[in-house]
């Protein structure tokens, strides 16, 4: 007996140790659904929740990765044509977390109004999101949230396929095409939405999707985008593109002259965008072969408009790093570093001496509300189970920047499709793809001023993550909302 006993022990652990390794292993291809409903702006809307993971096949038929997504559907309308609505976050790296549990789905995070975390973590219901007006699919890259690569490392990982700008773009056209068509949705409305570097995926997915999937969408928006163009820039774009910020964040922090402090945010960006463009852009251009007196008057001018010291911005050459701004603002005054994705927030250093902070501020903060949110929510509200560890950050570099083409590619998506109108959506304290920046990349997208009436710009009182301010959470939706709305056909043909 006691023999009998000690076997069904050991086979018991046996199935428990066999259990746990293929909890560990995430399910090439399955499907979860749950039923719901919430309240979004006063009406009650009832939806159904599917995870699941969906592959990424090779050129032999065979699974090399699988996807992990969350798409929302509306159940109580019996209209098959509503939008869909496809989200994507950056990095690259990142997974689709950000504005899944933060801005558009029906669930956002338990943080306070201006986005600091509180406890307990966790999440509640999003009364602003635009479930009403669009279904929702949240897609997770390779490698990031619980999707990952076949094998998961290794010399047999197919990082070509994967982790570049124009590989990803090509791989996630693919799986769409496949989403599309498993979910019935192809005589849908489709507008992608990307974040960051989403911006970047996004604006390459839009020509990939028509021209290798034959796939049309009525938008695009680009959230805080990453254009690499003029963010990598040699030339004085990206230093003059960035210093309109450098007034928004100082006039949060109340640094500024009292003759610029003592005006509303929105009054005094102009001024400083029009320095940056017709003054400081061609005194940059001139470099070492700038007088000494003109230099002087930038300096001081730019000191006027930034917080920062003539004397710091001078040994600078009048080109001020980011990163230098964000250790020098507020380091005489308070001893506080800023963030970089959001310089509201305030960050504290070893020492106050130095060039760069020594961490971000934001990025730590968002951290604390954001993993713990996503993953109760997902295992306990949608109810995937899996041991696979929730990649907020995954394993993706390098990453092949070489033969960024994405600008372009949205210019000529646009042209080929009249129904395609593009939205940028930005917060003035965004350090990192500031909101002049996203100015500039909607100016530069389409040099012949043809399409311009189908580009809009939204800019927000908060950083790149303007969503997490509650008072920008509501308006950034109602701006999505309202763009949905506008761009549907409504029986009006496509063509010139």
């Amino acid at each position: 007996m006691k023999n009998i006993r000690s076997l069904l022990l050991i086979s018991l652990l046996l199935v428990s140790l066999a259990t746990s390794a293929q909890n560990r292993k995430i399910a090439v291809d399955t499907t979860v659904v749950t039923n719901h409903s919430t309240m979004i702006e006063g009406q009650k809307i009832s939806y159904t929740a599917t995870t699941g993971t969906q592959p990424v096949w090779n050129e032999k038929g065979e699974p090399d990765a699988t996807l992990f997504y969350t798409y929302y559907k509306r159940t109580d309308v019996s209209d098959d044509n509503r939008p869909l609505l496809i989200s994507f976050n950056g990095g690259p790296g990142s997974a689709s977390v950000w504005m899944h549990v933060a801005y558009t789905g029906p669930k956002i995070l338990n943080i306070d109004e201006e986005g600091y975390p509180v406890q307990p973590y966790g999440f509640k219901e999003n009364p602003y999101s635009v479930l009403d007006v669009a279904d929702i699919v949240f897609v997770n890259p390779a490698n990031t949230g619980y999707s990952r690569t076949i094998p998961e490392s290794g010399k047999d990982v197919n990082r070509d396929k994967f982790f570049g700008v124009n590989a990803d773009i090509k791989y996630l056209a693919e799986w769409l095409n496949t989403f599309v068509s498993r979910h019935e949705r192809w005589t849908s409305p489709k507008y992608l939405i990307g974040e960051s570097y989403g911006g970047t995926r996004v604006s390459g997915l839009a020509l990939a999707l028509q021209e290798q999937q034959w796939m049309y969408l009525n938008g695009v928006i680009l959230v805080s985008p990453a254009d690499y163009k003029a963010i990598n820039s040699d030339s004085p774009v990206s230093s003059v593109v960035n210093f309109p910020y450098f007034t928004a964040a100082a006039w949060h922090h109340g640094v500024l002259a009292d003759a610029l402090q003592s005006k509303d945010l929105l009054e005094i960006l102009p001024e400083a965008e029009e320095f940056a463009i017709n003054t400081l852009m061609p005194a940059l251009a001139k470099g070492g072969f700038l007088s000494a007196q003109k230099k002087g008057e930038i300096a001081e001018k730019m000191a006027y408009y930034s917080g920062l010291s003539k004397e710091s911005i001078l040994q600078h050459n009048l080109d001020v790093p980011t990163s230098f701004f964000w250790k020098e603002l507020l380091r005489d005054e308070k001893g506080y570093t800023i963030g970089r994705l959001d310089s509201r927030y305030l960050g504290i250093d070893k020492t106050e001496a130095g060039v760069a902070p020594d961490y971000s501020a934001e990025l730590t903060s968002w951290l604390h509300s954001f993993t713990p949110a996503i993953n109760s929510y997902i295992r306990e509200e949608l109810k995937f189970k899996t041991d696979i560890k929730y990649n907020m950050f995954g394993s993706v570099y390098p990453w092949d920047f070489t033969n960024n083409n994405t600008r372009d590619d949205l210019r000529k998506a646009m042209a080929e499709n009249p129904y395609l109108n593009v939205m940028f959506q930005t917060g003035y304290y965004d350090g990192a793809t500031t909101y002049f920046n996203s100015k500039y990349t909607m100016w530069q997208l389409d040099p012949s001023g043809k399409m311009k009436d189908r580009l809009s710009f939204k800019g927000y009182r908060s950083g790149h993550m303007m969503y997490l301010r509650k008072a920008d959470l509501e308006t950034a939706n109602d701006d999505l909302r309202e763009f949905i709305l506008n761009t549907l056909a409504k029986g009006k043909s496509a063509k010139y």
